[in-house]
């Protein structure tokens, strides 16, 4: 579905008066965004989740397999997977925020609608190929459900108390002390992070499954599935992701083509991750609430699309932030002051959103339409040369 296209919604368990506000609201401030209709094949089912009636209704459509978003309007917190919410009293940008959230949901739908008939495709082709060793028919087979087991452990939302001890402190700066927003910064390059972004680089240049040695845990790279496999919990990878590395560390870093067919992973189905999930939330273990240092805090900032939250840890306030910035570029000390939220929310943000490639520096006016292309080939540069050394080595 095209983005500029607007979003068929049915609206269900409303009385006629709450229909009638809530059809002016849609019309209203979310013109072009949303059509409310009345047949039984919309985009996206929106239910009143506080109205008796309406919670039957709702019941009924979650016990039902479900192809396309659901939106809850209600007073408390409704929690069920897949299933996202808006707080009443209903707010534009939290809306609005929602709404680009179900069309990210609407396009995963639609994708693993189509994988899910490619994979039936391959497996009755394999079926007729005895030659195939089983570790590789294995993986392929089992794609839909590692999906489903990374989606669940990696969308998370956190509050702000519980992500202060999520992410981890910094002893040395306060990153919500003005006077000190110059160090607020870290370079990837000297973490982990930098390694596992320039190892993905290098994947996805070869077309080949990799394995990067990093003198920590073996970790398998996917670049045609997008995936990671690692032997490891979050705790552990959180805990080796806030480490300084130094010389001696980095000489241990190296990378190597892997045999699909022979490598046996197919009964290690929950050690499977999206590439953009594990590196959305390494960077967040990473900054620790700093922001990366190719931004320049200073200047503003612009995100090039929505996030896709479904598949990504959700840190406080990253639906308004993401929201604020796609209206236009803002520099991150702005976005905390409009938002009137803690800085280092919105350098965490930053942090996930530059290491994907989500977020650039708008230094011209045009900068918010056109991506540079030079920016994510040179990120990481030494890290990336000298694992291609190692490599040809």
């Amino acid at each position: 579905m095209s983005d500029k296209k607007p979003l068929t919604v049915a609206l269900h368990g409303m009385d006629e008066r709450s229909r009638k506000i809530m059809m002016m609201f849609l019309q209203g401030p979310c013109r072009g965004t949303v059509i409310v209709i009345d047949d039984d094949d919309p985009d996206v089912d929106i239910f009143d989740g506080d109205m008796p009636a309406s919670k039957k209704l709702l019941s009924e459509h979650l016990r039902a397999a479900r192809e396309k978003p659901t939106i809850v309007l209600s007073l408390q917190d409704f929690n069920h997977e897949g299933v996202l919410q808006v707080r009443k009293p209903v707010k534009t940008d939290d809306m609005l925020a929602v709404l680009n959230e179900a069309k990210v949901q609407l396009a995963d739908f639609a994708r693993k609608k189509a994988e899910k008939q490619a994979v039936l495709a391959t497996s009755e082709a394999e079926e007729d190929d005895e030659s195939e060793p089983q570790p590789f028919k294995t993986y392929v087979l089992d794609r839909d459900e590692r999906k489903k087991t990374s989606k669940h452990r990696t969308a998370m939302r956190f509050d702000e108390k519980g992500f202060q001890g999520y992410i981890g402190s910094l002893s040395d700066i306060d990153v919500n002390d003005p006077a000190q927003f110059a160090n607020a910064s870290y370079d990837p390059k000297d973490y982990f992070q930098g390694y596992i972004q320039s190892a993905f680089m290098v994947c996805h240049a070869k077309g080949q499954i990799m394995q990067l040695q990093s003198g920590w845990k073996p970790i398998m790279i996917f670049p045609h599935t997008h995936e990671v496999w690692l032997d490891a919990d979050d705790p552990q990878l959180r805990a080796f992701a806030g480490i300084k590395l130094n010389q001696n560390s980095t000489s241990k870093m190296s990378i190597s083509p892997v045999n699909a067919q022979t490598m046996g992973l197919g009964g290690s189905l929950d050690k499977f991750q999206s590439m953009d999930a594990f590196l959305w939330k390494l960077a967040c273990w990473t900054s620790k609430g700093r922001y990366p240092r190719l931004i320049d805090y200073t200047q503003p900032v612009y995100l090039k699309c929505w996030p896709n939250f479904t598949r990504l840890l959700i840190t406080p306030h990253a639906l308004r932030i993401a929201a604020l910035l796609m209206q236009g570029p803002r520099t991150l000390p702005n976005v905390a002051q409009v938002l009137d939220i803690k800085p280092q929310y919105v350098f965490v943000f930053a942090s996930a959103a530059c290491a994907l490639g989500l977020m650039r520096q708008a230094k011209r006016e045009a900068d918010n339409l056109i991506q540079p292309p030079e920016v994510k080939a040179t990120k990481g540069q030494g890290l990336l040369s000298r694992i291609m050394n190692k490599l040809r080595g």
